[in-house]
């Protein structure tokens, strides 16, 4: 080596000082030295490493080497440079102060260890960047995976640490704490049920990132941004973020909409409501009338001559509407709205498709719109819908219908 532990001192001991001085001042100038090195070293190889490494992920097809360059990998691994150059002068420089050598040198291990850390986290976060511009991988939880292994980096490097600070080997420190096991799973319990969830979410596939989930008890109603060790965070339509714990997918009720999305239709199911006054058998001149309506036309032709014959040969007597069969405004009008929305265009003709009578209430009878909407876009959803009904409404009085609607008792002012 160029620097010999006594060349300095023998300098300062032509000047006449003490031993000791000699010695110490001789540790002093070979510190500087160190120093200067240890400085010049680092400097040149972030320059050569990081200029080096960002040229040639500049000519490189792939985009990983890009990242490693943005999360400052090789900027990282230049700093092992002068820690190795450290490690090889250390003894040269305390050679007469030992104890100084193997204080400082504890402190060397720590920075290693620290140092490792951060060259693992530099790689770990560029694969975190680079898995999530993979296709296959973009609605995966690839940053729980990616919190998972850091954490049991940390781990291990704390771990290390404890051991370098105790001087006990990683072994045996690793069996003495084995007894304070239940401890550590007590505190790391959330990171281990949210670590659980992940691997659960991510084999069975009931959650991916961009997934539109309603999970009333944490007020979430929006699509999935973010999946991560211990939340899952959902941006709702209002724009406000709420965070659910990753382990609450798995215990907790919630609605995925994917299966809509993917089917490419969105269900309409809304009723509205008949006056059952309102109901009654056709007459043949209203029967006439509605023949007007060209959706039905053909239906009311067909329907009496089938109940005419029937009625025929059951020998029915016509002069009431109610013996026999007969048709009424309410069937007419389910027969035209089923009619009217197999025909129009914003309906999935694939799917489910019913006009219904429900359950009768107190407030009339219901008739419900069963259909699947073939535009799963929200506002194009409720643009659909709200023309059908539209239309509902505005053709409901051709067949002398009534909508229910509530109207407010007014009470009389009492008299004097």
């Amino acid at each position: 080596m160029f620097l010999s532990n006594h060349f300095f001192y023998d300098y300062f001991n032509d000047f006449g000082l003490t031993d000791d001085w000699a010695k110490f001042l001789n540790m002093i100038t070979l510190l500087v030295i160190l120093c200067i090195i240890i400085y010049i070293s680092d400097t040149l190889a972030r320059i050569i490493l990081v200029k080096s490494f960002t040229k040639f992920a500049s000519r490189s097809k792939t985009e990983f080497d890009d990242l490693l360059v943005s999360h400052k990998a090789p900027r990282n691994i230049a700093h092992l440079v002068p820690l190795i150059i450290t490690i090889k002068l250390f003894p040269l420089v305390f050679a007469d102060y030992p104890k100084i050598e193997a204080g400082l040198v504890v402190l060397l291990k720590l920075y290693g260890i620290l140092l490792t850390i951060w060259i693992l986290r530099s790689v770990l976060r560029t694969l975190e960047s680079y898995f999530k511009t993979l296709p296959r991988l973009r609605d995966k939880p690839i940053d729980s995976y990616i919190q998972v292994v850091m954490l049991f980096v940390w781990t291990i490097g704390v771990a290390s640490s404890l051991a370098v600070l105790i001087d006990l080997s990683f072994l045996k420190f690793f069996t003495t704490i084995g007894a304070a096991s239940a401890v550590l799973l007590l505190i790391f319990k959330d990171t281990i049920l949210g670590f659980v969830a992940s691997i659960q979410v991510a084999i069975n596939d009931t959650l991916r990132i961009g997934d539109w989930i309603t999970m009333e008890k944490f007020g979430a109603d929006g699509d999935v941004i973010e999946i991560n060790l211990s939340t899952v965070q959902v941006q709702n339509f209002d724009k406000t973020i709420t965070t659910i714990p990753t382990y609450a997918i798995i215990s907790e009720s919630y609605k995925n909409w994917r299966g809509m999305q993917s089917s490419g239709g969105r269900r309409i199911k809304r009723s509205i409501l008949i006056k059952s006054k309102s109901i009654h058998f056709l007459s043949d001149d209203e029967i006439e009338n509605l023949k007007m309506i060209q959706l039905i036309t053909q239906y009311l032709e067909d329907k009496q001559k089938e109940l005419a014959e029937y009625n025929r040969v059951n020998n029915v007597d016509q002069s009431s509407l109610v013996n026999g069969r007969n048709l009424t405004n309410l069937g007419v009008f389910r027969i035209y709205l089923q009619t009217y929305i197999e025909r129009h265009p914003g309906i999935h003709k694939d799917m489910s498709l019913m006009v219904r009578q429900l359950q009768p209430t107190s407030q009339g009878i219901p008739l419900e719109i069963y259909a699947f909407s073939n535009d799963i876009n929200w506002v194009n959803y409720e643009s659909i819908m709200s023309d059908i009904f539209d239309h509902i409404f505005s053709s409901i009085k051709y067949f002398d219908l009534e909508l229910f609607e509530l109207t407010p008792t007014i009470l009389e002012a009492p008299k004097n």
